[in-house]
């Protein structure tokens, strides 16, 4: 059985390193505009902890991670999606 290496990526917020299942994942994509946990193109990635999503510059953050303007609007929707994927919040490593 081989052994696979999880795939650790950074949160934009915190700068800590976590196994990307445990991070959430927004992506721009040239066509079909932002997406949450799916697609591939550009992508940003936050941990689940309230201190990260709820933090005051997180539009500032995402908005440089993918290289784009957020609408008003993306940053309304961002915050249900956020608290409807932590259900159980991971602590770290």
């Amino acid at each position: 059985m081989i052994n696979q290496i999880p795939v650790m990526r950074v949160c934009i917020s915190c700068r800590k390193t976590y196994d990307r299942k445990h991070l959430l994942k927004i992506t721009k994509d040239h066509k079909q505009g932002i997406m949450f946990q799916k697609g591939m193109g550009r992508s940003a990635y936050i941990c689940k902890s309230k201190n990260c999503y709820s933090d005051s510059k997180i539009k500032k953050k995402l908005q440089k991670a993918l290289k784009t303007f957020l609408e008003p609007e993306f940053i309304e929707f961002f915050e249900k999606e956020i608290t409807s994927h932590n259900d159980y919040p991971y602590k770290g490593i």
